[in-house]
Parts: C-alpha cells; structure tokens; sequence
C-alpha cells in the first residue's frame, strides 16, 4: 500500500553534550548535501545528552533550508502548553521548518526520578492524548480560552497562541496496538525505529493505523509513514546491510509496498551521511518511476500499444475483470519460457461475488502491466526511428561520426536504460512485497509464484541482452538488425509472462485483498 506521500529524508543525531560543535556541523552537513530533515532524541532527564529545544533551535539558526524535529519529545516532562508555545515560536523564527515527533514517555521510572508524574503505560497513553488536543487548541487562533479538563491535564481559560507559520505536524512514535490506534485517529505521522519494528513488522502495524483511522472517519493516507533506519553500507546481505544499490532497491520497495515515505538515518558518521544523500535520489527515481504506472497506464496504453486492453466492468456480482492474452503470433525465433509446463493456481469459484474495491485491486496489476506493454512498443518505435535514420545517412555506418545518428543512438539509450530499470522495479516490488504475502494467503498459489520469480530472472537477463545490443550499435560493433532481434526476444519474453501473471493472479489478488 502505497500512501503516495512525497519523500523525506533526514537523520537522526545524537545530541552528544561533549562535542556540540560536532552535532552542529553534522546538521549543517544534513543540509548541505541535499536530505530534508534533522532529528534529535529527547531526554531531559539524561545529562550526558543536550537539551533537545535548545539544540534545535540553535541547529535552525545555523541552517537556511532543512526541517527540524524531536525524535521524539518527551512529554512527561514537558507541559503541552509550553510545548506548544515552544514549537510554535521557533516556526515562527525558521518560517514553518519545524515538525513535532512526540512520545509518551517511554522511561517512566526516569520521569518519575527527575520529578515527573509517576505514570503507568496505560495513563500515559492517555496523557498523550490529551495533550495533542491542548496542543492543537493553542497553534489555533480563535475560540476563546481553552478550557480541556482531562484526568492528566486540566487547562482552564489558557489564552491561545502563538499560531505557527505553517500547521505542525504531530509524529507519535508507537508501537503497541493502543498507540498505534491513537496515531490512526489523531496524528499526522507515524514514527517507528526500524530496531523495534524491522520491515516485517510493519504491515500489521499500518494495519491497525489504517483501521482506527477509517472507525474516526479520516483516510488512512493522511498519516504519513516515518521510519528510523540504521544500517551499514560495508554489509554483507539483510536490511540495510550492503551498497547504495541495496539500500535504494529495499527503501523503494518499503515505499510502494507498505507505504513508508520519510526515511530518518541514525548514523554520527559523515560519510554515511553523504552516502545515504545519493541513496535518497535513488530511491526517489526508483518510486517515482513506479509510481508512474498506473497513473500513465490506461492514456499510454491506449495510444501506443498494439495489444488490445479488455474492458474492465467493476460490478459486485462475479468476476469481471479480464486478463490480456498473450500475443498470437511470436517476433523472435528464440523462445526461452516454455509456456507448456506452467503450473496453474486454483480454480476460481464461478459462485464468488467480488465488491467493487477487490474488482480494482485485481484491475490495478493489469493497468500496471499495461504501461509496461505500451512503454515496449515506444521502445520499439524509437528503435525503428533509429533504423529509418541510418538507411538515411547511406549503407555504411556513420552512427559514430554522425553527429545526428550519435544523438538518435543515444536517445534511444536513454529511453531503453529508463525502461529496463521500470521493469526491474517492478519485478523487485512483486518479488518483495506481492509475492510473499500470495504465498502467505493461499498456499495452492506458491508453485505460481515460484514460476514468475524463475521468469523474473529471464527476463532480467533478456533486457541485459538489450542492453548489449545497444552498445554494439553503439560502438560499432553491433548493427540495428542485432538490437531488433534482442528486442523481438524482449517482446515475446515479457508479454507471454504479463499474461501469465494476469491470467494466474488477477483473481486472486482481488479475492485475497493483498495489493
């Protein structure tokens, strides 16, 4: 589920008191290479760590552009009204470059000890609501004296104000279902650390954001989706345990399948921090490119592809959404998926009746598939263009020397390179995310999937024969004719293993609800 939130990118420092000059410049350096926010853990009652709204605000007067943030702030010891008033002012001073992560408390004993209230989990749970609702009735300009009378906070005739210069946001950082049904119903992020809720954790937690936020009549999408992350990039395999490549696949797949958007990286180190910048703008082409599909796949779909795309009714009563069938006649003399030994999944109760919402869940793979389908006959067309424009320039090949045909090869290798990453991502996303969860659901499905990983694999090898292909022409060593016979192989490889998908898990992804 992929709420469809622009990206952020951050970190998480410590607020070290020993070397402040070094906190301050690593949030300097947050800024200066190009990442959104800074964060700071809050703890009043730690001395050997800095006062969070102090750093903060220092850290705001030495930076121009990024946000700042608590990570979160401990309300126990903090009275919300000054809070309030504290976030307030230094959005006012920053013009709107402040955010509020907040918590409940989390060390109770350690308020206690540093003259807080002696709270329970249950009663601080409660606290913490409602102290976002005082909150939210000081930033907000009119009504009146605020007069709240809760069993943690009683606030009888307090003056509103200051107003921020932007609206706040409130991140709770939470775990168990209880906070994580306060965050549904109340606040505007969600902000877990990846060492308390890994990646397979987080479904079921969005779950029950997504629920309580349905039961208080919001969208689920208004809670943005905010992760602690740590990991090194010198790993050898698991989360977060390898290169940049690593890091970009398994963030982008977090984004589009569990809906994860603000990435917040606990590291001290300068270079991690560099490198998780490039990291940033690999995962924001990763999704941004997914994320074109099914906007552009019906428009492109139908005014570049020669595949006809079926009408797809959405009505409660059977199912009726239809897969594409694969092409009648195959381009390339080469066949590597033998079609005749696919396994197939269950078979579709004829007596089932489908709502509207599974009938598009189903739909969705196919509108997915069908940008897919139209992106390959562009990629086609512009290597026929290629080929009209060297016939033009005479038999023997000036593509090198031609400053017209060097720009037609490079154009088209700049379309072709987009277009293998666009399938490789979307195969990465299915492999990640979908499939799993099929495995999961009905287990008569895993021979399927297990079939559509193995042609993945092909397939990914079939496009780095295109690849190949359009170096050679390039330079020199290969000829159009070679790109079109990789490209024929491309064209009968992927649309026979669309169809494949479509016709094996269309139905089952509306009846199990897991897209």
């Amino acid at each position: 589920m992929d709420y469809g939130h622009e990206l952020v990118f951050g970190t998480f420092l410590t607020p070290a008191v020993d070397n402040p000059d070094r906190v301050i410049a690593l949030a300097q350096l947050t800024e200066q290479v190009g990442l959104d926010l800074v964060s700071f853990q809050d703890h009043p009652y730690q001395p050997r760590l800095m006062d969070a709204w102090t750093l903060l605000s220092v850290v705001a007067a030495q930076t121009q552009r990024i946000k700042v943030t608590t990570n979160v702030a401990n309300l126990p010891l903090r009275h919300p009204v000054v809070l309030a008033r504290s976030v307030a002012t230094l959005d006012l001073i920053t013009g709107g470059r402040v955010e509020l992560g907040l918590g409940a408390g989390g060390f109770l004993d350690a308020v206690a000890a540093n003259g807080g209230p002696q709270l329970t989990t249950g009663q601080s749970i409660t606290a913490l609501e409602e102290a976002i609702a005082i909150m939210r009735e000081v930033w907000t300009p009119t009504g009146g004296g605020i007069r709240l009378a809760g069993k943690h906070y009683t606030v009888a005739g307090a003056k509103r104000g200051p107003e921020p210069a932007h609206d706040v946001s409130i991140w709770l950082g939470a775990y168990k279902p209880r906070m994580l049904a306060l965050t549904g119903r109340l606040a505007d992020g969600w902000l877990p650390s990846s060492g308390y809720a890994g990646p397979d954790q987080l479904a079921a937690m969005n779950k029950l954001i997504d629920e309580a936020a349905l039961e208080a009549g919001r969208d689920p999408a208004e809670v943005r989706r905010l992760y602690n992350i740590s990991g090194r990039f010198n790993g050898s395999g698991g989360f977060l345990q390898g290169p940049e490549e690593l890091w970009i696949d398994q963030l982008a797949e977090l984004t589009v399948g569990e809906g994860m958007s603000t990435y917040i990286l606990a590291s001290d180190d300068p270079d991690d921090i560099r490198r998780f910048a490039e990291v940033a703008a690999g995962v924001r082409e990763a999704v941004d490119a997914a994320r074109r599909l099914p906007a552009e796949a019906v428009g492109a779909a139908g005014s570049a592809s020669a595949t006809p795309v079926p009408a797809s009714p959405v009505s409660a009563g059977g199912f009726s959404v239809v897969p594409t069938p694969p092409p009648a006649v195959k381009r390339s003399a080469v066949q590597l998926l033998d079609e005749s030994v696919r396994p197939t999944g269950p078979v579709q109760d004829p007596s089932r009746t489908y709502t509207p919402y599974q009938l598009q869940s189903g739909q969705h793979l196919i509108d997915v598939h069908d940008h897919l389908r139209a992106e390959l006959e562009q990629v086609r067309d512009l290597v026929e263009q290629v080929a009209a424009g060297t016939l033009g320039v005479g038999a023997a090949r000036s593509a090198i020397n031609t400053m017209t045909m060097r720009q037609n090869n490079w154009t088209l290798g700049t379309y072709c390179e987009s277009y293998c990453r666009l399938v490789t991502t979307h195969h990465s996303i299915e492999d990640a995310s979908l499939f799993p969860h099929l495995r999961r659901a009905d287990p008569d499905l895993v021979p399927v999937v297990d079939r559509l990983q193995e042609e993945h694999k092909i397939i990914h090898d079939v496009l780095e024969g295109v690849d190949k292909a359009l170096v050679a022409l390039v330079d020199g060593s290969g000829s159009i004719d070679g790109l079109r016979a990789a490209m024929d192989l491309l064209d009968d490889t992927l649309l026979s293993h669309l169809s494949y998908e479509e016709r094996e898990l269309v139905e089952p992804i509306a009846r199990l609800g897991v897209l």
